[in-house]
């Protein structure tokens, strides 16, 4: 396969899966990133890329992800953080704290088990205080290992839905003994700036391709900027200083009320983070991914699971309501698009939009929270 069809299948698969997504009804329901990865690691397995594609595949989800992360982070509104109750924000806290401290026990057992442990531990902080995204900019960060990656991503996949299981089904009758219980039922608005179920052909809106062109040159400037910038550092922490850098920027332009508000921002940064998935999966070696699923199944577990027992032994200590940790728990863990579903398994529909903006917090901090404890670990253990 050529460059040239290289280029072309991992910008426009994710586009007729988006397109497919909208008009077959079998399609809607499976997930876009996933069927991007498995579309990547197909590729990539099938013996029809020449070694030479690893270099550009590189380049593709590296320019992928960084342009992603303004886009995502455009739409974050700081000033209505404070609109929160004290109770959502210090679940929150509990939850980024309960992370970090399982990922670091994590991290010491498992660093002689594997010579990424200290960068999955901040993969592990930043996907699990705010989502994909950061997992997906963490992983350019810090150069994590490509199959590491796909064995740690692709075990959260299979992890996260039996946790969403338990939250739905367990999880409140058996905590309900250890933590206070509250009527949060009855229905509330959710944020008007922030859709998570765009179509396809919303992108074909009139008027709308102006701002969406603002917004993804925005995007780039930023990017640009930020690369020039990293200049100035040593090679080794040019792409970690860079991804901050965006995502310094990116927040601080969130500040402006015509940027804020610029139309399919969000949806943008999503199809970049699913070209993003398709180069992956395509520089991705199954048997390696394979050989190593076993420890990293292991690690997202122990994170994934202890995380939240600790973090419902925190909130019952601050005295915080069983509804209130779950779906905060569930902002963080699997991010805000699943807020809503479990909100209302749990019959408390008021906890959906402080869910969905701590969960919109968590996009903001995580890679600044994962990065940073990756690089305390690594020179903790030296």
């Amino acid at each position: 396969m050529s460059d040239i069809l290289l280029i072309l299948f991992t910008l426009l698969f994710p586009v007729l899966l988006l397109y497919l997504k909208e008009r077959v009804r079998f399609m809607a329901k499976w997930s876009t990133l996933i069927v991007c990865y498995i579309a990547g690691l197909a590729l990539g397995n099938i013996g029809i890329l020449p070694a030479s594609a690893s270099a550009l595949l590189d380049t593709l989800s590296s320019v992928a992800v960084a342009i992603s992360i303004p886009l995502l982070l455009f739409s974050v509104d700081i000033k209505k953080w404070k609109e929160l109750s004290g109770k959502a924000i210090l679940a929150f806290v509990l939850a980024a704290l309960s992370v970090s401290l399982v990922s670091g026990i994590a991290y010491a057992f498992f660093r002689t088990k594997s010579a990424e442990s200290a960068n999955v531990a901040g993969l592990l902080v930043g996907l699990y205080t705010g989502g994909t995204p950061n997992l997906a900019a963490i992983k350019t960060a810090l150069n994590v290992d490509k199959n590491v990656y796909l064995a740690v991503h692709t075990s959260d996949i299979v992890l996260s839905a039996i946790y969403l299981l338990i939250v739905m089904s367990i999880a409140k009758p058996i905590l309900k003994h250890i933590l206070p219980l509250k009527n949060w039922d009855g229905n509330i608005a959710s944020p008007e700036n922030l859709s998570f179920t765009t179509r396809f052909s919303d992108y074909f809106r009139k008027g709308l391709w102006k701002k969406i062109v603002s917004g993804f040159g925005l995007a780039l400037a930023i990017v640009g900027v930020s690369l020039g910038v990293s200049m100035l550092v040593p090679p080794d922490f040019q792409t970690m200083v860079t991804i901050l850098l965006i995502t310094s920027m990116a927040l601080a332009a969130s500040f402006v009320p015509r940027i804020r508000t610029l139309p399919m921002t969000f949806a943008t940064g999503e199809y970049f983070l699913y070209v993003f998935a398709v180069a992956v999966g395509a520089m991705g070696n199954i048997t390696q991914i394979f050989n190593s699923a076993g420890t990293y199944f292991i690690y997202v577990a122990i994170v994934l699971f202890g995380s939240f027992v600790l973090h419902a032994a925190l909130c019952a200590l601050f005295n915080i309501d069983v509804d209130t940790m779950l779906i905060v728990s569930t902002s963080a863990i699997c991010s805000p698009p699943f807020v809503g579903v479990v909100a209302v398994s749990l019959k408390a529909r008021k906890l959906i939009l402080p869910g969905i903006t701590t969960g919109i917090i968590g996009y903001a901090v995580g890679n600044y929270l994962g990065i940073a404890l990756a690089q305390l670990f690594k020179a903790i253990g030296g």
